[in-house]
Parts: C-alpha cells; structure tokens; sequence
C-alpha cells in the first residue's frame, strides 16, 4: 500500500503545483536557515565584540573572526539535523495544494473541498515546527550519547512525527479532524513505517528538500486508501 502510493507520487512529479510547492518550499527553507545563522552570528559578535582582552595574553583581535568561521562550521552541521524539520513544517504549510492536485489526478469523482485558510495553514505550520524542532534538539543528547544509534533515533522520531502530522492534515480535508485522529490511532503503525520511509532520505543533503512534497502526496494517495478499507 505505501510503496503503490509512492509510486503514483512519482508518476505526478512534473505537475506544476507540485514544482511551485518545491520552489516556495525550497526558498522559506534557505531563507529562514539564514536568517537563524544571522542571528546567531549577530549574538556571537555582541558577546565578543571586536577585540577580547585574555589573562597574560593581552589584547586578542582575531578570537572575532574565529568564532565567526566556528559558528558557520557549526552552523552548518546543525542545519543537516534541522532541514527535516524546517523544510518539512514549511513545506506541511502547502500540503493542502498537494493534496488538491492529487485528487484532481486520481480522485476526480470527489467534491471540491474548502481551501484551509492561509492563517490557519499558517498556525498549523508555526506548531508543527515548533514540536519538531524542539523533537530533534532534544534528540541531539542522544546522539552523542548513543552514537550508534544516532541515525535510527533520528529515523524513528521523524517519521513518526512526520507520519502523524501529514496523515493527520491528509485526512483532515476530507472527514474533520475528529475522524482523522481516529483514523490515526487506528493504523498508526503503517502510517509511522510510512513516515519512516520518508525520513530515511531526509539525510541526504538536497534530497531532503525534494521528499516532503513527495511525502505530502503519497500520505494522500495512502489515506485515500485506508479510508476506502473503512
């Protein structure tokens, strides 16, 4: 069942909607990560200023520049952790296009449902990146304290919050949020291996900004699927 609805996923990669999707998904993505690193780099100059004064040293004019090329190494190994979160909530922001142009495709029979308002799609986002954020910091401690186990954890933690949140704004449209929670805890396995799947390509670099529009179309085809099971 999922691998079918992957399948079809794939076979509607070139609609336009799912390009402008990508494209706006792509650039709040980079823009906001930037925007982050600016800010930090803002805060790491605030604290150091231009010089630092050392014991026995003296005065230091180069720790600025340092810190600068330590924040954007460390910056940049942070964000392969907070992409998935980021890319994937942005992206969550648009699922409701995604899943229109899904069910043009494949489920004309079906009647237009109402877009979710901006605001709303915008509240809903703003949540979702919030917990998945606050997930996978909390998950850096078990990286380095199961180093192992880092990319299982990290596997396992976001395609059940991914799985559960597409799932959930899938359905949603369709029959109320009441019913898609029911839904929800009543195949919550598949819908977590579905998720996990998803996630597994979310540690590549690049591809992780491709797979969230791909999974907000194969979680439609997959609840159209659990549904028609009743």
């Amino acid at each position: 069942m999922i691998l079918d609805a992957f399948y079809k996923t794939l076979g509607q990669t070139g609609d336009p909607r799912f390009r402008r999707v990508l494209f706006l998904g792509v650039g709040l993505t980079i823009a906001l990560l930037i925007a982050a690193y600016a800010a930090f780099l803002f805060l790491i100059q605030w604290f150091t200023g231009a010089t630092v004064t050392l014991p026995y040293i003296g005065e230091v004019t180069w720790l600025d520049d340092l810190l600068s090329v330590g924040s954007l190494i460390f910056m940049l190994v942070l964000s392969m952790f907070l992409m998935v979160p980021v890319a994937s909530a942005i992206t969550s922001m648009f699922l409701d296009e995604v899943a229109q142009a899904v069910e043009d495709r494949h489920f004309p029979h079906l009647p237009t449902v109402t877009p979710t308002p901006i605001w709303a799609a915008l509240k809903d986002t703003v949540n979702f990146l919030g917990v998945l954020l606050g997930a996978n910091i909390l998950a850096l401690l078990l990286y380095v304290i199961f180093p192992p186990a880092a990319p299982f954890i990290f596997w396992g933690l976001n395609g059940f919050l991914l799985g559960r949140e597409y799932f959930t704004l899938a359905a949603a449209r369709r029959v109320g949020l009441a019913e898609a929670r029911k839904m929800r805890r009543k195949h919550m396995a598949t819908i977590w291996a579905a998720g996990t799947l998803m996630a597994l390509p979310l540690s590549l670099p690049l591809v992780n900004l491709v797979i969230p529009i791909l999974g907000a179309a194969t979680f439609t085809h997959l609840f159209h699927a659990l549904w028609r099971q009743g």
